[in-house]
């Protein structure tokens, strides 16, 4: 297996991520926007921790009625920064993307927030619709969406007192099939080894990806005296697929995902974090020998209506279809294959977040505190 070209979440065909923060004047804090191909995608969710912030989640449980959503906002803030998902709604439905109703389209935006309050000086700095507004603008023309480091929702992150951050990884597998996360490391736990100071992340890495790590020097060990529990952190992110999943597919592999962060963060799931990981399929694949909605070896049936994004002018009659049902979903087999690759791409991603991130007063990176891991 070998990642993706830009090893990371735009690796999977048609997601776009844009990043906004803002950092001074009492602010460093960020939001993060994952958007939809013009399709939209298909989403799960699975929600660990045990203090959240989300938005929409209810949405994406296999019983209710949508079965597409058009953008994932990964944002800081706390429960305030959950209004940056307005910003990129209000965009989305200028547009005219959303799920059609009677005169329009709702978009739907389901959101997740970690807790970074006051990290810039002021404890109600927070994203408000303006910024995630930027973070979708900058998703729709920004060269560097697949960036990693100290930026967008992951502007003021911590990980068990180093600067955390966003970071990306993708594999593709021998099917052809790609899978990719982005998480955003904001972990009250350890990133750490138990044993030593090396990132546990680094661990699942692909051939060549980490072979320019090294074990940190014991006396740089010994002198890292990690954070204890001061306040609420949570870890949040995506793990997406091109092949056609279900909502409970979708739900599943972003359950499987979060044994991912575990293996990377140590303690996870804790009470003072809100752990939240989306599943999505922009069903750009279609399992192999699966027949399309409506061909005649199919037949058609009553759920066969639009399943992409639909402009207010087209929206009159149309309806989602649960895509993925039936003979489109993947076996038992194809399925497998891609939740082992989602565990594996959450702990990567979480590796690369710490790798890059960027270092400050009271949250030190971990290339500051480790220099030895790059052979200095």
């Amino acid at each position: 297996m070998t990642a993706g070209a830009t090893n990371s979440l735009v690796d999977v065909a048609g997601l776009r991520v844009g990043h906004a923060q803002r950092v001074g004047d009492g602010y460093r804090t960020g939001t993060t926007v994952v958007l939809a191909p013009p399709g939209g995608m298909v989403a799960g969710v699975d929600v660990r921790g045990a203090a959240p912030g989300t938005r929409e989640t209810e949405l994406l449980d296999p019983r209710n009625l949508v079965e597409r959503v058009h953008a994932i906002v990964l944002t800081g803030g706390s429960a305030y920064g959950l209004s940056a998902a307005c910003g990129v709604m209000e965009r989305l439905a200028d547009a005219g993307i959303g799920f059609p109703v009677e005169g329009g389209v709702v978009p739907i935006v389901p959101a997740a927030v970690i807790y970074d309050l006051g990290r810039g000086g002021v404890f109600r700095a927070v994203p408000d619709g303006r910024l995630g507004a930027e973070a979708y603008d900058a998703a729709t023309w920004s060269p560097d969406s697949w960036v990693n480091g100290s930026v967008g929702a992951g502007t003021g992150a911590v990980a068990g007192g180093l600067a955390g951050g966003i970071g990306t990884a993708s594999v593709v597998l021998p099917s052809g099939v790609t899978v990719a996360a982005m998480a955003v490391v904001n972990a009250v736990g350890s990133v750490l080894d138990p044993a030593g100071g090396r990132l546990s992340g680094t661990r699942y890495g692909l051939p060549g990806e980490f072979d320019h790590l090294r074990e940190p020097r014991e006396e740089e060990v010994a002198a890292w005296q990690g954070a204890t529990v001061t306040s609420f952190n949570t870890t949040i992110g995506v793990v997406a697929t091109d092949l056609t999943l279900t909502k409970a597919q979708c739900g599943k592999l972003a359950g499987v995902a979060h044994d991912g962060l575990a293996r990377a963060i140590r303690p996870a799931h804790t009470m003072v974090d809100g752990d939240t990981i989306f599943g999505l399929s922009t069903c750009a694949l279609p399992f192999p020998g699966a027949t399309a909605p409506g061909s005649p070896e199919r037949g058609a049936t009553a759920f066969d209506g639009a399943v992409r994004s639909t402009s207010a002018e087209g929206a009159a009659g149309s309806a989602p279809a649960p895509v993925g049902a039936g003979r489109n979903a993947p076996g038992a087999a194809g399925l497998h294959d891609v939740l082992a690759a989602g565990a594996d791409v959450f702990s990567r991603a979480v590796a690369h977040a710490m790798l890059a991130a960027t270092g400050r007063d009271g949250a030190p990176a971990y290339r500051d505190v480790f220099p030895s891991a790059w052979g200095n």
